[in-house]
């Protein structure tokens, strides 16, 4: 279990990211949850539960328990 930004016990959504299972904490967004991974929403290509998020969207959809996510990150160079 996790505290969550409430005070009140929660447990820790367990998700996936890029094959790899994660927990996160509790009413993050997927836009937290791209800062938490070091990544720039504006490069990033996020595809949850098989459905592509606009970008738009990303900083009101909560991360919830179950979620599989797989990013594609862009790299600039040549």
């Amino acid at each position: 279990m996790t505290v969550s930004r409430e005070g009140t016990a929660a447990a820790a959504p367990s998700i996936v990211v890029n094959g790899d299972p994660r927990e996160v904490e509790p009413g993050l967004s997927v836009a937290e949850l791209l800062y938490g991974l070091g990544l720039d929403a504006a490069m990033v290509v996020v595809e949850r539960n098989r459905q592509i998020l606009a970008r738009q969207d990303l900083a009101g959809t909560p991360v919830e328990d179950g979620d599989r996510f797989e990013l594609v990150h862009f790299v600039g160079g040549g």
